[in-house]
């Protein structure tokens, strides 16, 4: 697996990695992350994979990781 670009965002780390013909979109706020798998076939390239990557599902994105950080048992 290797990084083959990052998304800036403000509060986010995005990284795209690429490995055995899928990308994944993997994102990081603090000890929690997501990883998206996504076919390079669904997708027109590393563009097309960023274009998905909208303030809509930055949105959901961001919700998730609300909903994780409340039911973490380890949470200070």
């Amino acid at each position: 697996m290797r990084i083959i670009d990052t998304i800036p965002h403000p509060q986010l780390k995005i990284s795209i990695f690429q490995m055995n013909g899928k990308y994944m979109v993997k994102f990081e706020a603090g000890p929690y992350e997501q990883t998206y798998k996504v076919d390079e076939m669904e997708v027109e390239g590393l563009v097309g994979l960023k274009s998905k990557v909208t303030d809509e599902f930055l949105v959901e994105v961001a919700a998730a990781f609300r909903s994780m950080h409340a039911a973490n048992p380890w949470k200070e």
